[in-house]
């Protein structure tokens, strides 16, 4: 196991077993960079999820592609035709 494969595999550990319990997210390894994507519940797991990877895999080349899920009741009602 390359040191690459095994900071990625203590960055799932630790997204999956820590205070986040962060299951939505996946990260993915390709070449020399790190892909992390999904969806988080709330701007402030996605801003911890950013903290852990930074902290995990820093001095690496990584892009972060999350999504915030809108758990907001809708501001109007839905048309149906």
């Amino acid at each position: 196991m390359s040191n690459l494969d095994y900071r990625v595999a203590h960055l799932r550990e630790h997204l999956a077993g820590g205070p986040l319990a962060e299951l939505g997210v996946q990260v993915a390894v390709h070449g020399e960079s790190v892909l992390v994507t999904g969806t988080v519940p709330s701007a402030h797991c996605r801003d911890e999820v950013h903290r852990i990877v930074d902290e995990t895999l820093s001095g690496l080349t990584v892009r972060c592609d999350l999504v915030v899920a809108e758990a907001s009741s809708p501001d109007h009602a839905e048309e149906l035709a």
